[in-house]
């Protein structure tokens, strides 16, 4: 109840405009930023143990089903090491999958040539500094086996850190994050959805604007609704999760998007090679270096990732899978043929120039 709550508490409040939808970002933001330095401090500060870092960790048969998932048939082979190191990373992998949201508001963004790229360097440089340095921190208060037996290590770095107190503090600021992280999606997806109806799309309904605020108050309330029934869906089934005795709904959550999330990112950045290559005169503000280099490294990865998701979690990836390509029943018995067609390079040229 608490997250259907919340869910349509924070899509009210960005039906009054990008404004307050952005002051509340900001908001939410310094308190998570706060409240992770204030973590890191803490830990660096009380009683370091630097011999945590040298630490082992003894996992059950148990554990390793619940870590591993389908996976954990492969054993101690090579394969299953890889998907060891996958099963590892797939919620360290949440953490960045918001690297792309400040592109859905581009629109609405100053400057987008310059500010863009800022922003996606900023986030994400940001983000790596403050994981990096509070895992740190962890591991200054807590053995890796502690680390293993405890669920919210936050909160137990913080007890060792600094009693009772410091451990409710971040709770209270974990509560706070969660809050300004379904902001953030509520505010850079609605976006995709007006957008989509706009291009003719998705479904025409969704394409005015409040007249007033000039917010996509109508893909905000579609997406509302479209969150509660992924919601109820999670709640009303142990079937769906990775690991049937886990009681963390939010990972069966994470793992019903995990697999898509690699899928649209191994075609997010398959495309800009196929569009270098087919369209290599439309205007790019950037230029990456060493491009083939760093896109080749991030599509194998990206790659495995997928693979090894769909082994660890297969029926919340298929189940995740079969939604997204729930769409492609609208695309071809609702949108025409012409709009179908990719643009060309002139189509193209002549769109950005309309939006300048």
């Amino acid at each position: 109840l608490t997250a259907f709550a919340l869910i349509w508490l924070l899509t009210v409040a960005n039906c009054f405009g990008v404004f307050l939808s952005g002051i509340l970002q900001d908001i939410f933001s310094a308190v998570k930023i706060g409240a992770l330095l204030f973590i890191a401090v803490a830990c660096f500060s009380a009683n370091p143990e630097l011999s945590n870092f040298g630490g082992t960790v003894l996992l059950s048969e148990e554990m390793k089903t619940k870590i591993l998932g389908s996976a954990s048939a492969y054993g101690d082979s090579f394969l299953g090491g890889l998907a060891a190191l996958f099963a590892s990373l797939r919620y360290s992998f949440f953490a960045y999958s918001g690297w792309e949201g400040a592109t859905y508001v581009a629109e609405e963004v100053r400057n987008p040539e310059k500010n863009l790229p800022r922003s996606l360097f900023l986030g994400i440089g940001t983000v790596m500094v403050l994981y990096l340095l509070v895992n740190t921190s962890y591991l200054l208060q807590l053995t890796p086996q502690r680390m293993v037996d405890h669920k919210a290590v936050a909160v137990e770095a913080m007890l060792g850190a600094l009693g009772v107190i410091g451990a409710s503090l971040v709770a209270v600021a974990v509560m706070i994050s969660t809050f300004g992280n379904v902001s953030t999606q509520v505010l850079v997806k609605s976006r995709t959805w007006h957008a989509m109806a706009r291009d003719g799309l998705f479904f025409s309904f969704l394409k005015p604007l409040s007249s007033r605020y000039h917010s996509p108050n109508r893909s905000l309330l579609f997406q509302a609704l479209w969150a509660s029934c992924l919601l109820a869906l999670a709640v009303s089934s142990e079937l769906f999760r990775a690991d049937p005795q886990s009681d963390t709904l939010y990972g069966t959550i994470i793992d019903f998007f995990s697999f898509t999330s690699a899928a649209f990112n191994v075609m997010t950045f398959g495309s800009v090679w196929i569009l270098r290559k087919k369209l290599p005169d439309l205007p790019r503000p950037f230029r990456v270096p060493v491009l083939p280099l760093i896109l080749g490294l991030v599509l194998l990865v990206q790659g495995a990732f997928m693979l090894f998701t769909l082994i660890q979690a297969p029926i919340p990836s298929l189940i995740g899978a079969a939604l997204t390509c729930s769409g492609l029943g609208y695309w071809y018995w609702f949108v025409d043929e012409e709009r179908r067609k990719p643009m060309s390079h002139n189509q193209i040229l002549s769109e950005l120039e309309k939006n300048d």
